[in-house]
């Protein structure tokens, strides 16, 4: 690459700046696919971190298979967070800026086929078949083959090695082998999801420095944060990494209505006191209590609404994601569930001494992260909204308020796993 230019962070958002569904203006916007020949280097220097949830070093992870036999590569566009939207919606309006960073990605780890994963029923697939053929008509990209699949709507079904299993013909259940080691028919495979290959596409074009500009230097680059709940305008913003929960309230137009909590990272991740918006939202920081940015997700929660009663909604419709493959998770869940909708419309204090015993023993236990997942967001509430069950074990249940969180709709057993 050329030497090192100084750059400033203007401000604007990087990502959605580039809305163009059409591959004529993408090509407008941006210009050519650049060549990138060290593009693992450039993205090692740049920083970047998965924007999948889990926060790895996305240099690290494409190096991780580089120089093996015959990798393979997943973009994941699953989302099965029900209060996300952040990957729909690049996926939607900038689907050659994801295309173009998983296809500098493949090239460097030196895979031959790309599959891009969405829900099945979604909408998704064929837009995004549209456009792959628009790159072949038009002679655009590195060559590699690009293919889409449609893996079952379970949210389990988006962990990167039940996608790896999936769309190398088996169900699409996680295994406890990583995909990097036997990912898509035993090839190792690389998983990141959309938001992630965006960021490459930007990268590959303006090097490491130019993204280091936006964000701190553990976590640099910006990040899109899918805003609901108590909030005037709901939706997906751009923002720098480390900016503060109230900077990212105050972009969706601020509370509108008292609030007496937040949940931070999806129903995988963790409850937080309105207190802690004046943290920098990072994964360092936000660890300090047991929360992270996650898939990006924040809601800002009514104070009018019950804390408990939304966290039993959402444990019963986590609890029956489950893939059946180990006990923590068939067993455990469901346990957990029951509990949790005991406290709430019974008062049961024995259910109480009963959920904090399992939360203890069920956690790191499971066969992926799916437990650990709805461990977090249980626990997290049981003490966020500690004044709810209380007031619930004391015989005084609420009316439980409106429903603030969205629950989809269970995929039909009919549809199977395949």
């Amino acid at each position: 690459m050329s030497a090192p230019q100084q750059h400033r962070y203007d401000g604007r958002p990087r990502l959605l700046s580039q809305q163009w569904p059409t591959l004529a203006g993408h090509a407008r916007a941006l210009g050519p696919l650049p060549e990138v020949p060290n593009l693992i280097d450039v993205v090692t220097a740049s920083g970047l971190r998965g924007r999948g949830g889990a926060w790895f070093p996305t240099g690290r992870k494409l190096a991780s298979v580089a120089g093996k036999e015959n990798p393979y590569l997943i973009v994941n566009g699953m989302e099965s967070e029900p209060a996300a939207g952040k990957d729909k919606l690049l996926l939607r309006r900038a689907p050659h800026l994801v295309l173009d960073g998983a296809e500098l990605a493949a090239k460097a780890i030196g895979a031959d086929t790309i599959t891009v994963c969405v829900h099945r029923g979604s909408g998704l697939a064929r837009h995004l078949m549209s456009a792959v053929a628009d790159r072949a008509s038009a002679n655009w990209g590195t060559g590699v083959r690009i293919e889409v699949s449609e893996p079952p709507k379970w949210y389990v079904s988006s962990e990167s090695t039940a996608l790896a299993n999936f769309v190398g013909g088996g169900e699409g259940k996680p295994r406890s082998v990583p995909a990097r080691t036997s990912g898509v028919n035993g090839r190792p495979t690389i998983v990141s999801n959309v938001e992630s290959f965006a960021h490459i596409a930007m990268i590959g074009r303006y090097g490491p420095n130019w993204f280091r500009t936006a964000g701190t230097g553990e976590a640099p680059g910006t990040a899109l944060f899918t805003v609901s709940g108590g909030v005037r305008h709901r939706g997906v913003f751009e923002l720098p990494v480390g900016v503060t929960g109230d900077t990212i309230l105050r972009v969706a137009g601020g509370v509108v209505e008292p609030i007496s909590a937040v949940l931070v990272g999806g129903y995988g991740g963790a409850w937080i006191e309105p207190r802690e918006l004046r943290r920098p939202f990072t994964p360092e920081v936000l660890g300090q209590i047991g929360a992270s940015p996650g898939a990006g997700v924040v809601v800002a929660f009514p104070a009018r609404a019950c804390g408990l009663n939304e966290t039993m909604r959402v444990a019963e419709w986590m609890a029956a994601q489950t893939a059946g493959q180990c006990g923590p998770c068939f067993k455990g869940l469901p346990a957990i569930s029951d509990d949790v909708t005991k406290i709430t419309r019974e008062g049961d204090r024995q259910a109480y001494e009963r959920l904090r015993f399992r939360l203890g023993v069920i956690n790191g236990r499971g066969g992926c992260a799916h437990p650990d997942g709805v461990v977090k967001f249980v626990a997290t509430a049981m003490k966020v909204f500690a004044h709810d069950v209380r007031r619930h074990l004391s015989g005084q249940p609420c009316q439980g308020g409106p429903q603030v969180l969205p629950v989809l709709a269970l995929p039909d057993e009919s549809e199977g796993w395949q």
